[in-house]
């Protein structure tokens, strides 16, 4: 276990360099801020010239590649770090000087236990992407596929868990002052955060997730996710298809090429949808540069380190609440909301719709393609305090990719409308899953696989109550009390039981 006093050299020295690009004023001038938390805030920054406006971003990236990765997820929590960092921690770029190739040589060598030359006829030594946790280059494997190899850095496990460990001794600091930070729950934060890079740093979840992630979009044969190379896959080593297309961000390129970015902007928005309500396995991190539209006009997506996954019963809720907010029925979105244990149960149900109002119906009343996800859900921020809501990490994540989809959706096609887009797939959806079609399914489902159960019931009845045996019953017997008899009694008792027993055998046999 790692010292306290550890921990607090680590944290010192990363709040120094917070408080060096003005990253704690946020902490000092929120009324909310426990004092020991503001008091801190204040003595890291003396001595030091602060700018004019907070860089977030800079000050993370400064840090190092696990807070570069703490800083990408923080960005998906306004409620906790305010909208002004969230927004600017978007800024935050996950790319690091390369290594030299010998090292990610070694690496891959050490993967396989063998020659490089064994997997790939050839590889390129300049990657083409570096970052934080591993870096790509573009290979030739020896049946002559291209692919992309995506390798580990060496040491950047034993450099995360040092991190981490310090993270999760803060949040609890923090969550025992209580109050606000106790709310915010700061502790699921990290453990959230802890589970992302655990995926990210084991490159065989990495793959997996996209396989599962290609099965379930068969349905939308617009979007494609690259075929995996498990025979070169590792824990370290992560080789896929490569993909040949131009960026997401290039519109201008995309147009000269014959795409209409409107269909293109269209059949992204639908993949999401389908990938978060009705598969409930989504790429969470859908930002333009991990996006390419290939020559035939589909959309290839790459980086499967971040995923999210939503229960069934979530998702439910979560359709009828986007829903109820498009329709402006804002009575069944509070009360989904208190069925979900979202809002603690002594709050008001009427209140609640009545606030949920406030968010929904400036919106409601302007023009169609003004209409904004990010808006809605930066509403629905502003009121979870006023009624003790706790935070959900799983609908956060999820917010922070409906907003990057939107951005990168209206980047290609102005006025595409995310609500127009959206509506007829939840709603159809809604209808297969809550309609009577979806209820009497259910139902027999349910029905057929508890009869389906009923022989093993009755086999598991009988185990323990078996069938009388051949022999006759035995007599009853008569009940006689014990008597308890302690030692040196007990053997005198035992001698004479003896003789007894052989006095009543003499009597019986003669």
């Amino acid at each position: 276990m790692t010292h306290f006093i550890v921990h607090t050299a680590r944290l010192l020295k990363w709040g120094r360099t917070l408080a060096r690009h003005g990253a704690l004023l946020g902490i000092e001038r929120d009324p909310l801020t426990p004092p020991p938390a503001r008091r801190i805030a204040r003595i890291l920054r003396i001595g030091a010239r602060l700018p004019k406006v907070p860089a977030y971003a800079d000050a993370f990236q400064a840090i190092g590649p696990a807070a570069i990765k703490l800083g990408q997820s923080l960005a998906t929590r306004p409620d906790l770090v305010g909208e002004e960092a969230a927004n600017d921690l978007l800024r935050l770029q996950d790319a690091l000087p390369p290594l030299p190739f010998d090292q990610i040589r070694d690496q891959i060598e050490q993967s396989f236990h063998g020659p490089i030359d064994q997997l790939f006829a050839s590889i390129d030594p300049v990657p083409v992407g570096a970052a934080s946790i591993a870096q790509v280059h573009r290979a030739v494997t020896t049946e002559g596929r291209e692919v992309a190899v995506k390798v580990l850095r060496p040491g950047v496990e034993r450099e995360f868990a040092k991190a981490i460990d310090t993270y999760e001794w803060a949040a609890a600091q923090a969550e025992a002052m209580g109050g606000e930070l106790a709310r915010l729950r700061p502790r699921l934060v990290i453990a959230t955060f802890k589970r992302w890079t655990a995926r990210e740093l084991d490159l065989r979840r990495e793959a997996a997730s996209a396989s599962e992630l290609a099965e379930g979009m068969e349905a939308e044969p617009a979007f494609v996710v690259p075929a995996i190379d498990w025979q070169r896959t590792s824990g370290k080593v992560l080789t896929l298809e490569w993909v040949d297309g131009l960026k997401l961000s290039d519109r201008d390129a995309l147009v000269a090429a014959g795409h209409d970015p409107g269909v293109i902007a269209g059949n992204l928005v639908r993949a999401f949808l389908r990938q978060a309500i009705a598969e409930g396995f989504f790429h969470a991190d859908l930002h333009q540069g991990n996006l390419f539209v290939l020559p035939d006009g589909r959309i290839a997506a790459i980086d499967f380190g971040i995923m999210g996954r939503i229960d069934r019963r979530a998702r439910l809720w979560l359709a009828e609440i986007i829903y109820g907010l498009i329709t402006g029925n804002y009575r069944r979105v509070a009360e989904i909301h208190f069925e979900a244990q979202y809002v603690p149960s002594h709050h008001n149900v009427a209140e609640f719709a009545t606030a949920l109002r406030a968010v929904g119906e400036p919106m409601r009343g302007r023009p169609v393609k003004e209409l904004s996800v990010g808006q809605m859900l930066d509403g629905l921020f502003a009121i979870t305090r006023d009624f003790d809501m706790q935070t959900q990490p799983h609908l956060l994540l999820l917010q922070k990719t409906m907003v990057m989809v939107e951005g990168v959706a209206t980047a290609l096609d102005p006025d595409i409308n995310m609500w127009e887009t959206a509506a007829p797939f939840v709603r159809e959806w809604l209808r297969s899953e809550l309609g009577p079609e979806a209820a009497i399914a259910d139902r027999i489902g349910a029905d057929v696989r508890t009869l389906a159960r009923i022989p093993d019931l009755i086999r598991r009845i009988e185990a323990r109550f078996p069938a009388e045996g051949g022999a006759p019953p035995l007599p009853p017997l008569a009940e006689v009390e014990v008597v308890r008899i302690s030692p040196p009694w007990r053997y005198l008792f035992v001698i004479a039981a003896g003789f007894a027993a052989g006095f009543a055998a003499h009597l019986l046999l003669g």
